[in-house]
């Protein structure tokens, strides 16, 4: 026997941190209870400060590349001033080289003085050409950090958009609104407009009327008897004379602490419904019962009934007859805590001993 409560698949939680930007208040929300079609907006978060910071970013990505094309300019005028030193400087070598030709008819000191400046005027024209890839690979560079800057403000404004559309949620899928409890100062009452959730907080559960579960736990010693499909019958507490199929659908692969002490252990599981019916809904309290085995045209003895001369000898019980007490052997089946299927050597309406008798007479029958 489990106990376990009714759920469905689908649910929805907050994210984003808890303060500013993306602080968490809800705005709108739908009627608990109320019914949703798949795309519908379910929940809508105060996105004001995420709606601010989009215009920033937006206004940020605008301010980006109007410094492009204003870098893109200086670039190119302090590209062409330098086009303009290397033409001004080749034009005085030039003249220099000319002025060399004049050496023969002026005194030595003035020739001296023309072959230096020839040779200053040519250095610096190729000096001037060697900074052409300095100053190629300085532009670049300085035009590419621009440009970064350009695209970390689309980057953030993408996951301000991203973010803002975050802050609606949309059903995933046609079903059932449930909202979740929440404690609201020393009380615990259901999520409401207004109310502020955080990350990872549960507050809403859109749950498929069609496609019921529950949510149950089992001992840690019993879980290695469970397997995935087994067929069980679900109780439920409200309604105590509905009993609904199911099967195992999914067996948790790790323990949890339940109510009773740590070191007891329960292992959760989930069971399907078979059957829809209109009174079951969801967050219902409800038990099951899974078949471990079972089966057909056996006849039921008390456990207590079937006894053994020696470990794995074979079973017998004591027969009520005419005469008194008469040991049988019989071949038994499956078995549960109290009763013991009997495959073969006894017969519907047989009395058996419950204690091995002493004398005719003494001992209980059954």
């Amino acid at each position: 026997m489990m106990a376990g409560g009714m759920g469905g698949g689908g649910g929805m939680g907050g994210g984003g941190g808890a303060m500013g930007d993306f602080a968490l208040v809800l705005l709108d929300l739908p009627n608990p209870g109320g019914k949703v079609k798949a795309g519908e907006v379910v929940a809508a978060f105060d996105r004001e400060n995420m709606l601010n910071r989009i215009d920033d970013y937006k206004d940020a990505v605008t301010q980006a590349e109007l410094n492009i094309k204003n870098r893109r300019a200086s670039l190119a005028v302090a590209d062409e001033g330098h086009r303009q030193k290397i033409r001004a400087a080749r034009a005085d070598m030039e003249k220099a080289q000319l002025d060399l030709k004049t050496i023969e008819v002026i005194s030595a000191i003035d020739a001296e003085r023309l072959k230096l400046a020839a040779e200053e005027t040519a250095a610096r024209y190729q000096q001037l050409l060697k900074e052409v890839p300095l100053l190629a690979t300085s532009q670049k560079a300085d035009l590419r950090n621009t440009e970064i800057s350009l695209e970390t403000s689309k980057i953030e404004l993408q996951k301000s958009i991203t973010n803002a559309d975050k802050m609606v949620l949309k059903a995933p899928m046609d079903g059932l609104i449930v909202m979740q409890a929440m404690r609201r100062g020393m009380e615990m009452t259901q999520v409401a407009k207004g109310d502020q959730v955080f990350p990872g907080q549960m507050f809403m559960q859109i749950v498929d009327p069609s496609s019921m579960v529950v949510n149950a736990n089992v001992n840690q010693v019993d879980a290695d008897s469970l397997r995935i499909g087994m067929k069980a019958t679900v109780r439920l507490d409200a309604y105590p004379g509905l009993e609904l199929p199911a099967h195992v659908y999914s067996i948790g692969a790790v323990p949890v602490a339940g109510r009773r002490p740590n070191f007891m252990r329960q292992i959760p599981i989930r069971l399907k419904l078979e059957k829809e019916d209109p009174r079951v809904l969801p967050d219902l309290s409800a038990s099951a019962e899974i078949v471990l085995e079972s089966q057909q045209q056996a006849t039921l003895a008390p456990a207590a009934a079937v006894f053994e001369d020696a470990a794995g000898g074979k079973p017998f019980v004591f027969l009520r007859s005419a005469e008194g007490w008469r040991k049988r052997e019989v071949e038994v089946g499956i078995r549960s805590n109290v009763t013991v299927a009997v495959r073969s050597g006894l017969n519907k309406g047989d009395v058996v001993a419950l204690d091995i008798p002493q004398e005719p007479g003494q001992s209980k029958g059954s």
